[in-house]
């Protein structure tokens, strides 16, 4: 994938051809061998890192920001003494292993950068100049070629949003996570288009049913009249759409019941997004006795006064916190909630799902967890956001 990028984009290429050690890693662009002298006026070799800006797989566009990383000591004149020109910050950010942004610096042409080339042969010129001046044989341009490694991301094409907002090493905790989605109503849907952007290495959708017109209406993104009227499995749908983006989105056209409810066993967390109580109870019970970890969502919808009211409700259960759900879950089936008459809206849908995500990033510390509530909901005509079933 990253010799694919070099070879299609001109600025890329030219910074190899001209001998530069160049490569795409997790985003970014990290160009090595980068010589410098430091503050006691010996010759160093760092490592430019600078943000990636694709408008497509294969291509570069211009770059997003003037400012570019370095990995090594601040680069200093000849005489020890910082190049003050280019200084701008010393964060110590570690982008994942191997990589630490140590400095960044700041140097915009008038015009900006119209591309890599431009922005890395500019800041290479700049910190190189005080070693050259000593050591006139010491170069930035080695030829030395590097191969990509095994290619493991799960995504079909890099992940620059990530690199953009330097997330990669907090993005990484869930990695190597198998995650089952049980349920592709809507919010089921909603619930795998957030995690299909998410480095996880399986997503495996569990769900019998065949796509109808009216989930067409509380389902992210929009289904041509000739796709419905194909009556493709839920799961078979989706999964050829997140494909696109996901490598490893394994669908699996059945419901979960006794027979392969040990499919289950191998996940890391489990979304269950079924309507109907008995269900929900039996997995439960069959995550809790195995131990993995699951977040049940649900939503009920209700009209008064020519409007509607109602809650939606994300309720976590861990072997170590589940004395909650038996509050939480009913026991029996129940068809007095306008949920089950198909009352679903898309935004209530996609509000559930979201919620239910950022728990399960907060179970995997991505995001910080004060709280450790167990069970949340939101009231829509009152709009309050409500955390019960605190972790003591």
């Amino acid at each position: 994938m990253s010799q694919q990028l070099i070879n299609h984009s001109p600025d890329l290429k030219h910074l190899r051809d001209e001998g530069y050690e160049i490569e795409v890693k997790g985003g970014y662009l990290l160009i090595h061998h980068i010589p410098y002298v430091n503050s006691s006026k010996e010759i160093k070799f760092g490592t430019l890192i600078s943000e990636l800006t694709l408008s497509s797989n294969t291509r570069t566009s211009p770059p997003s920001t003037h400012v570019i990383n370095f990995m090594g000591e601040h680069p200093c004149n000849k005489d020890g003494k910082i190049i003050t020109q280019i200084q701008h910050g010393s964060p110590n950010q570690m982008l994942f292993d191997g990589v630490t942004i140590n400095h960044s610096f700041s140097n915009k042409p008038a015009a900006g950068y119209t591309d890599y080339y431009h922005k890395v042969s500019n800041y290479a010129n700049i910190i190189s100049a005080p070693a050259k001046s000593l050591d006139s044989k010491v170069t930035e341009k080695t030829f030395k070629v590097i191969s990509d490694e095994d290619d493991e991301s799960v995504f079909q094409y890099l992940d620059t949003n990530s690199s953009r907002a330097n997330v990669n090493q907090i993005n990484a905790k869930l990695k190597g996570q198998k995650i089952a989605i049980i349920g592709l109503g809507g919010t089921g849907a909603y619930i795998l288009d957030l995690v299909a952007k998410t480095p996880v290495q399986e997503i495996h959708l569990y769900d019998g049913d065949v796509f109808l017109q009216h989930n067409a209406f509380r389902s992210p993104g929009a289904v041509s009249e000739k796709q419905l009227n194909r009556k493709t499995k839920k799961v078979k749908y989706y999964s050829s759409i997140y494909s696109k983006m996901h490598k490893n989105i394994i669908p699996h056209s059945c419901h979960v019941v006794e027979g392969n409810v040990n499919e289950l066993d191998s996940m890391s967390y489990v979304f269950i997004c079924v309507d109907k109580n008995s269900v929900r109870n039996f997995l439960m019970g069959h995550l809790l006795k195995v131990g993995i970890p699951f977040i049940d969502v649900g939503l009920g919808v209700n009209t008064v006064d020519d409007s509607l009211i109602g809650t939606v409700r994300v309720t976590a259960g861990t072997s170590l916190k589940n004395d909650h759900l038996s509050n939480r879950i009913g026991a029996e089936d129940s068809d007095e909630n306008e949920y089950s008459t198909n009352i679903q809206i898309a935004d209530l849908n996609s509000l559930n799902a979201t919620l239910a995500v950022i728990k399960w990033k907060k179970m995997s510390t991505f995001y910080q967890d004060l709280e450790q509530e167990h069970h949340c909901t939101y009231s829509i005509n009152v709009a309050q956001l409500t955390n019960e079933d605190l972790t003591t």
